[in-house]
C-alpha cells in the first residue's frame, strides 16, 4: 500500500468508514448533491476534516463534467491589461462573485490570430465551465468560435457586429455617456467642441462617438470633422490624438475625450503647448478611474460602474448561462456625470 511521509493518504473509502456511510454517499456530498440529509452531510464533512481528505479534482471533473473554473478573457495585450484600471475593476467584480460560489478564475489575454487560436482551442476543450469576454474588437474570432463549441459565454459590452452571437451580455450605456459628456461642454458655453474617440473597431468607441454626434445635433451644432480624432484608450494615444487635433483643426475650446487615460495624455499635450485646462480648453473624460481624481486639474468625467459590470457578468454566467436558465439576457448599466475641475 502506498505511503506518503509514513502515513497513508486519506481515501474516499476511509472517509466513508469514518462517517458511517457508503462510498457513493460521500461522492454525493462532495459533488453538492441535494439528495443527502443535513445530518449525513455534516458527518461526511466532519470525517473529511478529521482525516484531511482532499477530493481528486480531475476525477471529480470526469464524474460531474464540471471544472469549477471560469475564464476571463481580455482581448488586449498584457501591457494594456496591467496599465488600464478598467480591467482591474472588472477582475475585482468578477472575483467577488466567483469567491462566493467557490469557483476558480482563470485570467488570460488574447490579441492577434495566434493568441486567439490558442485561447479558443483551450476554452473549447472542456477545461472551463464558461467564459467572460471583455474588450472585444471587430476582428475577434472568439465569440463565434465559442458559440460553435457550445461554451457558455457572457460578453462585457456589445460585440462590434450584430452578426456575432451574444445572447448574454452586460453593457454600459456608452451612447448616453457620450451624449451627457458633450452636453456638459455645450451647456457651459463652449463653441468649438471636439472629441477624441476610442478605437472605431470596438463598440464602446463607436457608441461614445455616436453620443457626441447626437448631443451636437440636439444643440443644433454642426460637427467640424477636423475636431474628431481617433485615439486608442491609452495615455500615449490621448497625447498624440490631442496633438493631431490641435494641428489639423485649429484650437477647440472644449474636448470630450472617450477615456480618462486618453484625457490624462491630452492634458499633457495641452500643457506642452502652453494651454491651460479648463481656461483655454475644457475636458470631459469617460470612466471615472482613480487617476481622474488625482489629475491636475481633477478630471470631470463620466462614471461607469465597472466593478458592478464585472459582478453582473459573473452572476449572469454562473446563474443563468451555464445552467441554461434562460435563452438570453442583456443588462445595460447607467452612467453619470462627475463634475470636477477640468470642464
Amino acid at each position: 500500500m502506498a505511503k506518503s511521509g509514513g502515513r497513508q493518504r486519506p481515501t474516499l473509502e476511509m472517509v466513508a468508514r469514518r462517517a458511517g456511510v457508503g462510498r457513493g454517499t460521500v461522492s454525493r456530498v462532495i459533488n453538492g448533491s441535494p439528495q443527502v440529509s443535513p445530518r449525513t452531510r455534516e458527518a461526511v464533512h466532519d470525517a473529511i476534516a478529521e482525516l484531511g481528505y482532499s477530493p481528486n479534482q480531475a476525477a471529480r471533473t470526469l464524474v460531474t463534467r464540471r471544472t469549477d473554473t471560469i475564464a476571463l478573457v481580455v482581448s488586449e495585450s498584457r501591457d494594456r491589461l496591467f496599465e488600464d484600471p478598467f480591467f482591474a475593476d472588472i477582475i475585482r467584480g468578477v472575483s467577488s462573485v466567483l469567491n462566493e460560489r467557490d469557483l476558480q478564475l482563470m485570467l488570460t489575454t488574447a490579441r492577434g490570430e495566434a493568441e486567439h487560436k490558442r485561447v479558443g482551442d483551450y476554452l473549447s476543450g472542456s477545461h472551463v465551465d464558461g467564459a467572460l469576454l471583455v474588450s472585444l474588437h471587430r476582428d475577434d474570432p472568439l465569440t463565434a468560435r465559442l458559440a460553435q463549441a457550445g461554451v457558455p459565454v457572457v460578453h462585457g459590452g456589445r460585440p462590434y457586429s450584430d452578426a456575432q452571437p451574444a445572447p448574454f451580455r452586460v453593457d454600459i450605456d456608452n451612447v448616453d455617456g457620450g451624449r451627457v459628456a458633450t452636453r456638459r461642454l455645450l451647456e457651459t458655453g463652449h463653441v468649438r467642441v471636439g472629441t477624441i474617440t476610442g478605437p472605431q473597431d470596438m463598440s464602446a468607441g463607436v457608441e461614445r462617438l455616436r453620443g457626441y454626434r447626437e448631443a451636437m445635433a440636439e444643440a443644433g451644432r454642426d460637427v467640424d470633422e477636423r475636431l474628431v480624432v481617433q485615439g486608442g484608450f491609452s495615455v500615449e494615444s490621448g497625447a498624440e490624438a490631442m496633438a493631431r487635433l490641435l494641428d489639423q483643426g485649429g484650437r477647440p475650446d472644449a474636448v470630450f475625450v472617450a477615456s480618462d487615460m486618453m484625457a490624462i495624455g491630452a492634458i499633457r499635450t495641452l500643457r506642452e503647448r502652453g494651454l491651460s485646462v479648463p481656461d483655454d480648453v475644457a475636458l470631459v473624460g469617460f470612466d471615472d478611474a482613480p487617476m481622474a481624481r488625482h489629475s491636475d486639474p481633477p478630471l470631470t468625467t463620466i462614471h461607469q460602474p465597472t466593478d458592478r459590470m464585472g459582478r453582473e457578468m459573473a452572476r449572469l454566467l454562473v446563474d443563468v448561462a451555464i445552467p441554461r436558465a434562460a435563452e438570453a439576457e442583456a443588462i445595460t448599466l447607467d452612467t453619470r456625470l462627475v463634475v470636477r475641475g477640468s470642464g
